[in-house]
């Protein structure tokens, strides 16, 4: 009955780590949820999520308390576990803390991680495909050495792939927003520059190219945005003196 308990908690978690298209959405809220719930279903100290964005990489974490998973995560700038699957796409299995090769492998966190507590850690990679995200660290009591269940790293790594996905998602939801609200905007840019020509061809009784050309050179006299000009003509709010100081068509 437990395992089928966990399993079900499992499942939840896991929809609610792809579930990331909602218009409130919070990236840094929804990733020290992720991590809270791996410090739930691992029976772990502390987990924490470093995402790589824009050059940068940034923490986010749970635990009991939570600054404790920060600090690990912090101090992993010269080294450490979450770093090494980061840059590895690969996942770290589970280390001692207290073994000699794992400090020499990551001195600083290993001293870090000693004055923490900390036990056992290992790491898995948040990936999509081929592009690299983040990754996931997990910090264990050094209680829990003796009983750490083999399939924790596995079921890290699932939530760490759910994860990926909804980062994913979100990203490509917005973007295509972006690019949806780009492409309006020329659109609504393009129906006001011809609306300006005609009124300007119709008025001066000249060509659509003519009225064009007065247009773009009052836009670059004034260093003004042509949508701003056009929208100017549309409303009636632009002398026409000052349009036809631009204009070299008859009068």
């Amino acid at each position: 009955m437990q395992d089928r308990t966990s399993e079900l908690r499992l499942a939840e978690v896991l929809v609610e780590a792809s579930d990331t298209l909602s218009e409130d959405f919070d990236p840094e809220r929804y990733l020290r949820r992720v991590a809270g719930h791996c410090v739930e279903l691992l029976e772990a100290t502390a987990a924490g999520v470093m995402v790589n964005g824009h050059s940068k990489l940034s923490p986010a974490a749970s635990g009991h308390p939570r600054h404790l998973a920060l600090d690990l995560l912090e101090i992993q700038r010269e080294g450490g576990p979450c770093v090494e699957s980061l840059g590895t796409g690969r996942p770290v299995p589970p280390v001692r803390i207290t073994a000699a090769e794992t400090a020499a492998r990551w001195p600083e966190f290993t001293a870090r991680a000693r004055e923490h507590g900390i036990g056992a850690t290992y790491a898995v990679p948040l990936r999509q495909r081929d592009s690299m995200l983040g990754a996931l660290n997990v910090f264990v009591p050094e209680a829990a050495l003796n009983s750490l269940p083999e399939g924790d790293l596995r079921m890290a790594q699932t939530i760490a792939d759910a994860t990926a996905v909804g980062l994913h998602n979100h990203r490509t939801l917005r973007e295509s927003r972006t690019l949806a609200t780009q492409l309006q905007g020329a659109l609504t840019s393009r129906i006001r520059i011809e609306q300006a020509k005609g009124m300007l061809a119709e008025r001066w009784h000249t060509d659509l190219d003519e009225a064009f050309d007065v247009l773009r050179r009052y836009a670059r006299k004034e260093r003004l945005v042509m949508e701003l000009v056009a929208t100017e003509v549309v409303e009636g709010s632009l002398d026409d003196a000052a349009l036809r100081g631009s204009w070299s068509g008859p009068e």
